[in-house]
């Protein structure tokens, strides 16, 4: 029997995280060699699935994009096919699209200390199967299915006789013409659908059990853009990205510290948009603190303009039940609609829904905990990059690549091949925290039980905040709990002198 295809390094994930690292891994470990792995027919991750009107990033493009690649269109908050334009001329032009392998499913991976390898069985088209063994893991899957998204159970939802539609499964194309629409949710994808779907439809209903904090804010950057005409490109982008990183990290800072003043801020800016009449508090006030959860973004207040155009409109109010003709609240007032979409949120996945095994042993990442929020105690040669939840995903995925590049660099230089993160023993009664805490959104609150746990102290943390990441992945990589050792059986490397 032949034996598999070996490379030094599997990414796993062809989004913005994939692509991320595998330019950290040709530009700082060119004698590593690389395949990413992709379970889709393209690359992009998230800005390839998603195809329903409007769809667009809520971060900024200076910082949601890549260090390395300057963002050059003059809109800063960008729609998804630009965002998708964008990451397949990374990739292009920096030859990583030939170290992609679509269509290629990773389902289990198995560690053995033996031979110091991993063993990864991938599913392909038609359900073949076929297996890979590399060194090191790069997870970079993103952090929910994208097979389906969530939805909770709604009372006769059968009843309705017009199309339901997830934005995660959004037709195309779909004439939603002279439609009366009613939108569930008020998160950021019903916030980017609401006035996106006013050019067409009749009249766009957003129905939310609860507000959400959400700020107008112009889709292009006067400063960046100034500087770009003056600066060569490279600059002009560094300096907007140092500009936008440090604005992110102060303004969630100071809602952190001074969370009312925040609120009074945010909520004055909406009753400037909508007018003195408008119900700020019933519809625009969140019952929780700022960044308690993730804040939505209008960009040149658009969901603002339709709803004083009277194109939309904001329903706080829970469902009783779906009905023939529209959904009937608990208030006694009857939605009607043509369309239902349930822009209800998405299914998070521990690591991929990938089964993890370590010398024979499966792997329950709940009861773990977290290095650094990037590896796992016990679980050898991986990290996983997990992005922001309050700043751009793509900051923590820049610290995330350099951090697992110094890990390959460090063995190399030492003549070892495994590096784990293991608890210390005065490690071992830490107090257990939630991976993510200090964040109520449901699509996190609904997964936290399948995540690792962590502790009260470094390096068992995950700070979710962007100075103290890179503080904490800059300090020296053999801080006396990662260990690194040497396959039980034979010689895997060749230290570099």
């Amino acid at each position: 029997m032949m034996a598999p295809e070996h490379v030094d390094v599997v990414v796993v994930g062809a989004g913005l995280s994939g692509i991320d690292a595998a330019w950290h891994l040709q530009t700082r470990c060119p004698d590593r060699s690389y395949a990413i792995l992709e379970a889709r027919a393209d690359l992009g991750g998230t800005w390839d699935l998603f195809k329903y009107p409007g769809v667009r990033s809520d971060s900024d493009m200076y910082t949601l994009g890549f260090g390395f690649k300057p963002w050059t269109s003059p809109k800063a908050i960008a729609d998804g096919p630009a965002i998708l334009a964008y990451l397949r001329e990374t990739a292009a032009e920096f030859g990583i699209d030939r170290h992609i392998r679509f269509n290629q499913r990773v389902t289990r991976a198995e560690w053995s200390s033996d031979t110091a390898r991993w063993t990864l069985t991938l599913s392909g088209v038609g359900d073949r199967t076929s297996t890979i063994t590399c060194n090191f893991l790069f997870m970079c899957p993103g952090y929910y299915s994208y097979e389906s998204g969530y939805t909770p159970e709604f009372a006769g939802r059968e009843r309705f006789r017009g199309p339901i539609i997830h934005p995660q499964a959004w037709p195309v194309p779909f004439d939603y013409s002279n439609k009366r629409i009613v939108v569930v949710g008020s998160g950021a994808t019903a916030v980017t659908l609401v006035p996106a779907l006013t050019d067409r439809a009749a009249h766009v209903t957003m129905l939310q059990r609860s507000p959400t904090y959400i700020i107008a804010w112009p889709d292009e950057d006067r400063i960046a853009n100034a500087l770009g005409a003056v600066l060569p490109r490279a600059w002009a982008y560094r300096v907007t990205r140092w500009k936008n990183i440090r604005f992110q990290q102060a303004v969630y800072q100071r809602t952190r510290k001074k969370p009312e003043k925040i609120r009074n801020w945010l909520l004055g800016r909406v009753r400037a948009a909508l007018g003195p009449g408008y119900d700020i508090d019933t519809h625009f006030a969140p019952r929780y603190k700022p960044w308690d959860q993730r804040l939505c973004l209008a960009p040149n207040g658009d969901l603002f303009k339709a709803i004083r155009s009277g194109q939309a409109s904001v329903v706080t109010d829970h469902i009783e039940t779906f009905t023939e003709t529209g959904i009937a609240l608990k208030s006694g007032t009857h939605l009607d609609a043509d369309i239902i979409v349930t822009a209800t949120g998405l299914s998070v996945l521990r690591l991929g829904a990938v089964d993890f095994c370590v010398d024979g042993v499966p792997v329950d990442f709940a009861s773990t905990w977290t290095y650094k929020g990037i590896a796992f105690s016990d679980v050898p040669n991986m990290v996983l990059t997990f992005g922001y939840i309050n700043a751009s995903w793509t900051l923590r995925a820049d610290v995330i690549s350099e951090y697992g590049c110094r890990l390959l660099a460090h063995m190399r230089r030492t003549g070892t091949d495994q590096c784990t993160p293991r608890l210390r023993d005065g490690d071992r009664d830490m107090p257990a925290r939630p991976w993510i805490d200090q964040f109520s959104s449901g699509y996190v609150q609904r997964a936290l039980h399948l995540l690792p746990r962590q502790g009260n102290r470094e390096p068992w943390i995950n700070p979710q905040t962007y100075d103290r990441d890179r503080k904490l992945f800059r300090t020296p990589v053999d801080d006396g709990v990662m260990q690194f050792t040497r396959a039980r059986k034979g010689d895997c490397v060749t230290p570099l002198v």
